[in-house]
């Protein structure tokens, strides 16, 4: 077996990172009668000063992906979690002060639990949505961006769609009076960071959900940007803020056959193919930050 050679075709090495994905931690507080209980998926990658274990199998740089895992599992014992923002960089500073590390990625879903009430120490997974963050550290910088995914959302009325262009291939119908449902992801990227990750992600998600139940929707699209606006006008330092949305569409089924009116009660529930209306709002004069996004599922 031989190592591989350095390239003498013009073919050079990129940009490249390593690390462990998706570290499953379940952190149990116990230091009352009344446990608490956090669950986070933990992804950590490291960039830095690795090019000859790619290009010579040279390892004598690199960290291995089990050392990665070993620091989340160790951090959470000696530092708690506290909210997956903290944590994250928490581990982005560890890693920062390691020979050969120039910057790195990580990144949590966390799942909420919520207390049994005739329990101290009993839980049942609360809501569909999952938390997400996202850290990437660049030397001493850090870029801390937040947000959620699958937070299922629907209103039975106060919801149209009128007033869009019809050629030979239209066939919509439109309406005034409809369901209007989505799953929302949404992420927003801090300039300042909060005093508090966990108060602000829970003021935002519920922004997010009151400004879809206020809003008179004339489209999906004016929705979701209600929602940004509200967000952004409530936290001065989210700098931008992402949504997509796919529309779940719910169709009249028509109960003709059966002899049956249907006065918009009974609907068609379609999974696919569905409308995705996606939207990105920043601040006048707010500098983009690409380097904050890296590795963020992208849109818009």
């Amino acid at each position: 077996m031989t190592s591989t050679p350095p390239s003498d075709a013009g073919i050079r090495l990129g940009a490249n990172q390593h690390g462990k994905a998706e570290v499953r931690l379940v952190k149990v507080t116990r230091d009352t009668p009344t446990h608490t209980i956090e669950d986070l998926n933990v992804s950590s990658q490291l960039r830095g000063d690795f090019e000859t274990a790619f290009t010579e199998g040279d390892n004598a740089h690199v960290h291995a992906t089990d050392t990665q895992k070993n620091v989340v599992y160790a951090k959470a014992r000696e530092l708690g979690v506290g909210s997956p923002e903290s944590f994250l960089l928490a581990l982005a500073d560890y890693w920062g002060g390691q020979e050969f590390v120039e910057g790195s990625l990580m990144k949590a879903e966390q799942y909420a639990w919520e207390r049994i009430e005739t329990n101290d120490h009993s839980f049942v997974r609360k809501g569909q949505e999952t938390r997400t963050a996202v850290v990437n550290a660049y030397g001493d910088e850090r870029f801390v961006v937040s947000g959620l995914t699958d937070l299922v959302v629907l209103k039975s009325t106060g919801s149209e769609f009128t007033g869009f262009p019809r050629d030979r291939y239209t066939t919509l119908a439109e309406t005034n009076d409809r369901i209007l449902a989505t799953a929302v992801t949404a992420w927003w990227r801090w300039s300042e960071l909060p005093e508090d990750f966990n108060a602000a992600y829970d003021e935002i998600r519920a922004i997010l959900l009151d400004t879809f139940a206020d809003i008179h929707s004339l489209a999906l699209q004016q929705t979701i940007y209600g929602m940004g606006v509200a967000v952004m006008e409530r936290f001065p330092g989210v700098a931008e803020f992402k949504i997509s949305c796919p529309n779940k569409h719910h169709f009249l089924v028509d109960l003709t056959p059966f002899g049956l009116d249907n006065p918009n009660e009974v609907f068609y529930a379609a999974d696919r193919p569905y409308g995705l209306i996606q939207a990105t709002l920043d601040r006048d004069g707010a500098v983009p930050e690409p380097r904050a996004w890296a590795s963020v599922p992208g849109f818009a």
